[in-house]
């Protein structure tokens, strides 16, 4: 059978419970919430009031891992500021993964890299929401859940690992295709690790070409188109792309442009080939 993915085109926070509910697993014991942070100056990040509803029905904990680049993230300290300067301190209780440390998670037949180095704090949890803003990527072409939890919960040191497809000085000048292949390898490991016990959430609103993690961003050009979930991390972010390439809005043109000059669908092409996911779906609205 092929994955189901639920569609609603209703933005709204009770959207994502519903989604939720409708997937209809429980996620148990303590749950971590992976989602983004938004680099200070950023416009377009989904704030901590749209997600709190979400993020408090399954009790949940927002975990972020440190930045490999310069800005407010890139370390514990200017990035627990950033925590509280974006609201999510204040109103969630939060988790920067790798504050104390890392560890190295095995990748099963990874195509590029053969261990994931992430935030040592995520085995204090049992289970994970992927609480996922899609959006264009200047580097990734699109950010979904495959980047989330590859990149997302990668350590600052795991993040520069993963970019240079095993060789971490290479974070910038390694092989792209290469970088994409390393993401789907880090999926891999995330998924291995919780043992299914992960459900994804993407919501297609604010969709620049640029990543949340860029301080200045270009303003969306693409018009909001609605929240998906699943538990197939392939699915949704293919779902996602489809739903780009299908809108009749002419922004389209924009995010299409970077997804596509960055090659970004090789990420779920590489996913699918280490059967994370299918790139085949069942599309479910939801009223």
């Amino acid at each position: 059978m092929k994955p189901i993915v639920y569609f609603t085109k209703v933005i709204e926070p009770e959207s994502l419970i519903k989604l939720y509910e409708k997937i209809g697993v429980q996620l148990p014991g303590k749950v971590a919430v992976k989602l983004h942070s938004g680099e200070v100056g950023n416009q377009n990040f989904l704030r901590p009031e749209f997600m709190k509803p979400m993020i408090d029905h399954v009790n949940g904990t927002v975990v972020e891992c440190n930045t490999a680049y310069e800005g407010e993230r890139n370390t514990t300290e200017k990035h627990w500021k950033t925590m509280k300067k974006h609201g999510w301190s204040e109103l969630c209780t939060v988790d920067i993964m790798d504050e104390d440390g890392q560890i190295a998670l095995p990748v099963k037949g990874g195509k590029r890299i053969q261990q994931n180095y992430v935030g040592d704090h995520i085995d204090r949890y049992d289970s994970m929401l992927v609480l996922s803003h899609f959006k264009g990527h200047p580097m990734g072409g699109f950010g979904g859940a495959l980047k989330n939890i590859s990149i997302g919960i990668a350590s600052a040191y795991g993040k520069a690992y993963i970019h240079g497809a095993g060789e971490a000085d290479k974070i910038w000048s390694g092989d792209h295709d290469a970088f994409l292949e390393a993401m789907a390898d880090a999926d891999r490991s995330i998924v291995d690790h919780f043992q299914g016990k992960i459900v994804y959430i993407n919501v297609m609103k604010n969709m620049s070409v640029d990543c949340d993690c860029c301080a200045v961003a270009e303003d969306p050009k693409i018009a909001d188109i609605g929240v998906l979930a699943s538990l197939d991390p392939v699915a949704l972010d293919q779902a996602c792309v489809d739903l780009v390439y299908a809108s009749d809005d002419p922004g389209k043109a924009d995010l299409i442009k970077r997804i596509e000059s960055r090659n970004g669908v090789h990420t779920i092409e590489a996913a699918a080939e280490l059967g994370i996911g299918s790139r085949e779906y069942e599309l479910v609205n939801v009223d």
